[in-house]
């Protein structure tokens, strides 16, 4: 069962609870700013739950983050439980792919239709370039927001989220108008958790945003960078040892692991890495 309120002290919320377009999108820039982006469970060697009883004891009562599966599983949920008219999603994630090389249905996003709103909104808080707020989902319109602008394509039956980056417009994914279930995204979670293949195998990838000092930052492998809005490197560190790199985890993620914690040595890269 959800426990709504422990979600929303979780994220720092005690605003409205009707689900309006203002309340989603203050859903959502809490929730990326309180809830990391990471898949560190992967290098322990745990296994990612999709159950929500499991959802809430390790992003809420655990104070951890997770990857999309877990983050828009919760947040679907929230708004459910909030009144909101939710239908689940899966993409194909481009961002930081060469454009021969193909990729799965293994990202999660959600679809939010609102009483009286002319067209469906976008909403995802398990990307790690996640927005700070809903999308509208209407085709050639730039929508800026705190840290990056956005753009959606449209094509016969899927849409293409684009980021603004300092080169110019990139893919960040496409998805598909048709529903995905559970079940669907219990087979793609069980490929990028366990998969040889998958990126989230090849090291710690952690991502959270600062919107107060208006900066994102990502720890890929042992490389710590952070980016300024529309993508640009602003600072980059590189991180020498496991205490130090549990010292990062804590100052910029808010996750906090026990002295003496070793995270999985990463593999070489069997294919491009995309980025989440």
């Amino acid at each position: 069962m959800l426990d709504l309120d422990a979600y929303l002290a979780r994220i720092g919320w005690s605003g409205p609870r009707t689900p309006t377009l203002e309340v989603l999108s203050g859903l959502m820039r809490a929730h990326v700013q309180a809830i990391a982006f990471e898949n560190l469970d992967i290098l322990l060697g745990r296994p990612i739950q999709l159950e929500l009883d499991a959802l809430q004891a390790k992003l809420v009562a655990g104070r951890r983050g997770g990857y999309c599966f877990e983050q828009n599983g919760l947040f679907s949920a929230v708004l459910r439980g909030l009144g909101f008219q939710v239908t689940t999603l899966a993409g194909r994630v481009r961002l930081g792919v060469p454009g021969e090389v193909p990729t799965a249905r293994t990202h999660m996003v959600l679809r939010i239709d609102l009483p009286g709103a002319d067209c469906p909104y976008l909403a995802d808080v398990g990307f790690g370039f996640s927005p700070t707020g809903a999308l509208r989902l209407q085709a050639d319109l730039e929508q800026p927001l705190e840290l990056d602008r956005y753009r959606l394509l449209r094509a016969p039956n899927t849409w293409t989220l684009q980021l603004q980056q300092p080169e110019g417009w990139s893919d960040a994914y496409i998805f598909h108008d048709d529903p995905y279930t559970p079940l669907d995204y219990e087979v793609a979670n069980h490929f990028t958790s366990t998969h040889p293949r998958s990126h989230f195998r090849l090291g710690p990838l952690v991502i959270r945003p600062d919107l107060a000092a208006g900066a994102r930052h990502v720890l890929r492998g042992n490389e710590l960078t952070t980016r300024g809005p529309g993508g640009a490197v602003t600072g980059r560190r590189s991180i020498g040892d496991p205490d130090e790199l549990l010292s990062v985890l804590s100052e910029y993620f808010a996750l906090h692991f026990p002295d003496g914690t070793r995270f999985a040595t990463p593999v070489p890269p069997m294919i491009p890495a995309p980025l989440p």
